[in-house]
């Protein structure tokens, strides 16, 4: 069997597979425009998701099944995959770690005035903060919209803090952690309780620019809105509105609509803003675990199996 993968993993993972596929071949290349000779060999592709096109999917006359090493699938060609009938699963819910810890550290930081402290010491000033209140996560209000793995997690570290939790998702299922949970209708709902609104949502024709200025009217002018899962959740002139209006008190965004965030964007000099470069999700075990999911899939597909972990569902795109 061929895998063709449009990343180099790192030593540890190309390694361990080797070791549990000693007569599959793996070949690894830094970029889709390198590993092109050898798609139309391939049964099997690895791929962060972001470089396929049609036409690749065209070229790949042997691919049997694509492994997104990523939850997001926005830029996936689907409608090319699901017309030649390629098995397409992914990571979900690796994520939950290293997201639900920045979530809480960026919570912390906001509330604990962090900035203002790391500030000072670069001034090498004695102030104890008289004017600057430190607040606490005690007893306050987080809205999680979009509780699965990661929203989950984030709702656990959160009690964890004696919070409340109200979250929000499709089908509005109890959930261990949550206080309250609500369906897409009552998102004005969460907005006018939460102290700490949090996005995981991913992008989908139901939640693209699913706030808009009436959600943030609603909002605590003392609430902290953080955005961890895609940039098309609310236009960014809503938001800004929100910021520069204080309608809400702080923003830690590491999502955008254009990414890199452009040199001469706002977010970047406003005082209530905090500008993270995507990583919310990085750690250095992100590949290691999702190998592990991958090798679990390997030997089901290799057995003509159909119990996968993490498939996608191609109509719906996740």
């Amino acid at each position: 069997m061929r895998i063709l993968s449009t990343f180099i993993p790192i030593d540890e993972v190309t390694e361990r597979m080797n070791k549990a596929f000693p007569d599959d071949e793996f070949i690894y290349y830094q970029n889709i425009e390198g590993a092109l000779p050898e798609l139309h060999s391939a049964d099997v592709l690895l791929t962060y998701g972001e470089d396929l096109t049609p036409e690749h999917i065209e070229m790949a006359k042997k691919l049997k099944w694509i492994m997104v090493i990523s939850a997001g699938l926005e830029l996936m060609p689907f409608q090319a995959i699901k017309e030649k009938g390629i098995l397409v699963t992914n990571v979900r819910g690796i994520h939950k770690i290293p997201m639900s810890e920045y979530t809480l550290s960026m919570m912390l930081h906001v509330t604990k005035k962090n900035r203002k402290i790391v500030e000072q010491q670069k001034d090498k000033s004695w102030d104890r903060l008289t004017n600057f209140p430190v607040g606490e996560l005690y007893g306050k209000t987080i809205g999680i919209l979009g509780v699965g793995a990661i929203g989950g997690e984030i709702a656990r570290l959160a009690k964890a803090f004696h919070m409340k939790v109200i979250g929000l998702n499709r089908s509005g299922n109890k959930h261990e952690f949550v206080d309250e949970m609500v369906q897409f209708n009552e998102l004005p709902f969460v907005c006018k309780n939460a102290d700490y609104l949090v996005s995981v949502l991913p992008s989908t024709n139901e939640t693209k620019y699913i706030l808009n200025d009436t959600h943030f009217d609603l909002m605590k002018k003392e609430a902290i809105f953080i955005n961890i899962g895609r940039g098309d959740l609310v236009k960014e002139e809503v938001l800004l509105r929100a910021i520069q209006s204080k309608k809400i008190s702080h923003a830690v965004l590491d999502v955008f609509e254009q990414e890199p965030l452009p040199s001469n964007h706002p977010f970047w000099s406003l005082e209530n803003v905090t500008v993270t470069p995507h990583i919310s999700s990085k750690s250095k075990f992100y590949e290691p675990r999702s190998f592990e999911i991958f090798e679990k899939n390997l030997h089901i597909f290799k057995q003509s199996g159909s119990d996968f972990l993490n498939k996608i569902d191609l109509d719906r795109g996740y």
